[in-house]
């Protein structure tokens, strides 16, 4: 398992946890070990589920238990998990969500489900390369954030989640047609004046969606009367917007930086944020109630500080998140390949059956 760092020092580097290991002792014979606890390897098992999917369990779980209890078990997860005591944690809230994730995760005891991630493609008119990065989430710690490309929209998806937000939800989406331009550093100070020019960008988004859905419904009026000719106009307004829009983008790519700085108001669990950046962008981010109750999406800056980290704000909770790529292979030396790996599984679930 690869775990963040320790929060909210999101450039450090992600933290390497064994959770299961397979011997292969001779031909067509293999055992499985659960590493997970503080008493040793012990006896696991690997089961294929589907395609590009597996799953462990472990069969002594009574390795994982410690001495002390739950509360030796909760305090020992807490110093490896957040690198620091409950003595630190002064604030009610966050105290209630770090019992929450433990709760939570230590239900499993490492009978766990494992899908693979396919990273998403790059292209050369990409803001910047997409890929894995690391995010402050508040009271929720670091979590695994996917930046991909889509055209004139960039969308991070959760790969953790927290009691809010699940892993696989869109945490924000980033507006690429419609760049911000920030005030002055000493307006910029003021939170009233960001919040009036991302509203004022909000409500000019809300008109254009309005436009665009009316022209749809107009074209597609005209199609029922006239399909042959009306289909013809129709990729070619088409064509032309999308070489507009992909104009548009690539021109945002390479701005002078300018200063940067938080305004008055706004939370953030990292205060060594750059203070230059290149270029900003209205987006939008999911907010939702414990349980993923009531989510909506509510509009934030996008903030692009350089090819390997970007920020976001939370413009009704006042919070800023920082993000930081992972710039892990994801491979130790003694790692087999996927196709190793994939065949390693099937000569498992061959002899179980």
């Amino acid at each position: 398992m690869y775990l963040p760092p320790h929060d909210p020092h999101v450039d450090d580097p992600m933290r390497f946890k064994p959770l299961f290991r397979i011997h292969l002792m001779e031909r067509k014979c293999a055992t499985v070990e659960c590493m997970y606890g503080h008493k040793g390897p012990h006896n696991g098992h690997i089961q294929i589920v589907k395609k590009d999917e597996f799953s462990t369990k472990c069969n002594q779980t009574d390795h994982h238990r410690m001495s002390g209890g739950r509360q030796e078990e909760f305090r020992t997860w807490l110093r490896e998990e957040w690198g620091r005591t409950l003595e630190d944690i002064f604030h009610e809230h966050m105290q209630e969500l770090i019992l929450m994730k433990f709760i939570y995760t230590s239900q499993y005891d490492n009978c766990l489900t494992y899908r693979r991630i396919y990273l998403p493609p790059s292209s050369p008119d990409d803001l910047i390369r997409p890929g894995l990065f690391k995010g402050t989430y508040g009271s929720h710690g670091l979590e695994i954030v996917m930046l991909s490309f889509h055209g004139k929209k960039a969308k991070g998806t959760k790969i953790t989640g927290d009691p809010n937000i699940p892993a696989g939800q869109q945490t924000v989406e980033i507006d690429l047609a419609h760049p911000l331009q920030l005030p002055d550093i000493e307006n910029l100070r003021d939170f009233s004046e960001l919040s009036r020019i991302v509203l004022e960008v909000q409500e000019q988004v809300r008109r254009e969606e309005q436009e665009q859905e009316q022209k749809e419904e107009e074209c597609s009026q005209q199609a029922a009367s006239q399909p042959a000719a009306n289909s013809l106009g129709g990729e070619g307004a088409e064509g032309e917007e999308t070489a507009a829009g992909a104009e548009g983008t690539t021109q945002n790519k390479a701005p002078a930086s300018q200063p940067f700085v938080l305004p008055m108001g706004v939370i953030s669990r990292n205060e060594d944020y750059p203070r230059t950046c290149r270029i900003c962008f209205y987006g939008t981010g999911l907010i939702a109630g414990h349980g993923f109750t009531s989510p909506e999406r509510t509009p934030g800056v996008f903030v692009l500080f350089d090819d390997d980290r970007f920020g976001f704000i939370w413009l009704e909770l006042k919070s800023f998140s920082l993000y930081s790529r992972i710039k892990v292979s994801f491979q130790n030396a003694e790692a087999p390949s996927r196709e190793a790996f994939d065949e390693m599984l099937k000569n498992i679930q061959s002899l179980a059956t």
